[in-house]
């Protein structure tokens, strides 16, 4: 085209539908339905804008939640979705404006739903066979996602299985997939079926399950043959220990196909809970595990993987992981690993390339991170100096700890490392230039401003005084993203010069939670210093 004055409705109907496909279905329809042209009304009435449609806007900076303006839905509910909703397939919901949306129409093609700052009080309003889902749903429904806000729950996680998920599992009664999720900085109460009857949570049509439990028993509860068609299985574990608390039927597991355990937390059952387990799945064909392993004369090796895990395994095409090793080592011994060492391992790994991490946190005690690449995980701990040459575009939550100091040059690499930091905990009581031939590089080693553009969340109460002035002064940090501050009350008051410095004040600005040690009684400076606390 020549032409200076092309409008929209000049171009062919497969360019618009490519333009339009990069808008949010939402915006498409409620621009284009009831203004009157016809051409657009039936490209907007396309099974591609209707199929899914996603009522949440969420913030990338700070994963805030919000429905759509109650403007825009009356509009939408009164105006569009009474054309449309035969074609309507999966809705993505916030739970406030949920209860509009479903009572428009009775969706007869709705297979799936997808609903954010789920809470059990939506479990006894809607889930349920009175109530707004009603008899159709419960049958239509084989899709469902719920994204958890509930995370300061006054109930066990006994007694939120059975109110909670046990409802879930009988209410819909042909759910084929079932995930349930947290938002990113909030869990939510884990799923426990210890002491409970043995078909609780059961299904004769689920495929695939995501949600976290309280700990191993669960995993083997939720393979115990209630789950007869189960092919995925994404578990995160809360705690697994080298105690097995009780027997469940070792059922065949030939259905299953893919397997994902993850566990952020320091485990001691690696050998007599994990192992066996994974020796039972041979007709595996994706694998992810997510493991710290504490204290088990473990290091994990290629041929560990091999001759452990994979060589029982001959389906498997996929295979992503994280391990982490800790271990106590010998101080008479001259034996020491090293990463050279770990990387030879695995030079013929077919399931593709291999990094490594070993740091000695003392003369007695190393850490031996091994992961598959690229990274797919999002939370990281015991990171320290020895950051390798790698991008963790996946990690979200960084724990960071050595016995050495960080430098400036360390908090550089840490940002092109961890592009999309949100989480990021310190601890290091060990400031840079303690050596006196140094003390003249301490003002010269900042000499640029550091920027982590997602950091919504910081802990720095188990921090040298040091590294909290790296962070709060804006001279050295910029943190335009902070919402989350956990630092000590001394800190706090030595870094901001008793609330009345300006080089913190920026940083310090769009903080709307302080976490301190204990309760204490906060100012009107830190209130005027805290404009959103």
């Amino acid at each position: 085209m020549n032409q200076h004055n092309v409008h929209l409705l000049d171009l062919p109907n497969e360019i618009l539908f490519l333009i339009l496909r990069k808008l949010a279905n939402v915006d498409v329809l409620y621009s284009f339905l009831g203004i009157n042209n016809q051409r657009l009304e039936i490209i907007a009435q396309q099974q591609i804008f209707t199929n899914v449609l996603n009522f949440v806007s969420i913030s990338q900076s700070t994963d805030e939640i919000s429905s759509i303006s109650a403007s825009i839905l009356d509009r939408f509910c009164n105006s569009i979705l009474s054309r449309i909703y035969i074609n309507v397939k999966f809705l993505i919901l916030e739970s406030v404006s949920m209860e509009r949306i479903l009572r428009v129409a009775n969706y007869p093609n709705l297979t799936g739903i997808k609903i954010f700052n789920f809470n059990k009080a939506i479990v006894s309003r809607y889930f349920m066979d009175d109530s707004l889902f009603g008899h159709n749903f419960k049958q239509q429904i084989t899709d469902l996602v719920l994204v958890s806000n509930e995370n300061n729950i006054e109930i066990t996680p006994k007694e939120y299985t059975k109110n909670v998920y046990a409802i879930i599992f009988v209410f819909f009664e042909n759910l084929k997939h079932l995930s349930i999720v947290s938002s990113s900085i909030n869990d939510y109460s884990p799923l426990s079926l210890y002491f409970l009857p043995s078909m609780t949570c059961s299904s004769s049509t689920l495929t695939k399950l995501c949600i976290n439990v309280c700990d191993f028993n669960d995993v083997h509860a939720l393979l115990d043959g209630r789950l007869k068609q189960l092919t995925t299985l994404i578990v995160q574990v809360d705690i697994i220990s080298d105690l097995i608390l009780t027997s469940y039927n070792r059922v065949d597991l030939s259905n299953l196909k893919c397997f994902s355990l993850t566990c952020h937390r320091r485990i001691r059952g690696y050998k007599i809970q994990v192992l066996p387990l994974l020796r039972r799945m041979s007709h595996l064909e994706e694998l992810t595990l997510y493991l710290y392993i504490l204290g088990e004369s473990t290091f994990i090796s290629s041929t560990h993987l091999d001759n452990e895990i994979l060589i029982h395994m001959p389906r498997l095409h996929t295979f992503t992981f994280y391990f982490a090793s800790e271990n106590d080592i010998d101080d008479d011994t001259d034996i020491r690993i090293f990463n050279s060492n770990i990387q030879r391992s695995f030079t013929n790994m077919k399931y593709g390339q291999v990094a490594s991490i070993v740091d000695y946190l003392d003369v007695c005690k190393i850490i031996c991170h091994i992961f598959s690449l690229p990274f797919k995980f999002h939370f990281l701990q015991h990171i320290g100096n020895n950051i390798p040459n790698v991008v963790f575009n996946s990690v979200t939550h960084l724990k960071l700890w050595d016995k050495d100091e960080f430098k400036h040059e360390f908090f550089v690499r840490l940002t092109r490392a961890f592009p999309c930091l949100q989480k990021l905990s310190i601890w290091n009581i060990k400031p840079p230039f303690l050596r006196c031939h140094e003390f003249h590089l301490r003002d010269k080693d900042w000499c640029s401003i550091i920027e982590y553009p997602h950091l919504i969340s910081l802990n720095i109460k188990h921090a040298h005084p040091y590294y909290v002035e790296h962070f709060l002064n804006e001279t050295k940090t910029h943190l335009p993203r902070l919402r989350e501050l956990k630092i000590t009350s001394y800190q706090l008051k030595n870094v901001t010069k008793n609330f009345t410095r300006d080089e913190t004040r920026r940083n310090c600005a769009r903080v709307n939670r302080l976490i301190v040690e204990c309760q204490i009684v906060y100012s009107k400076d830190v209130y005027n210093y805290f404009p959103l606390l």
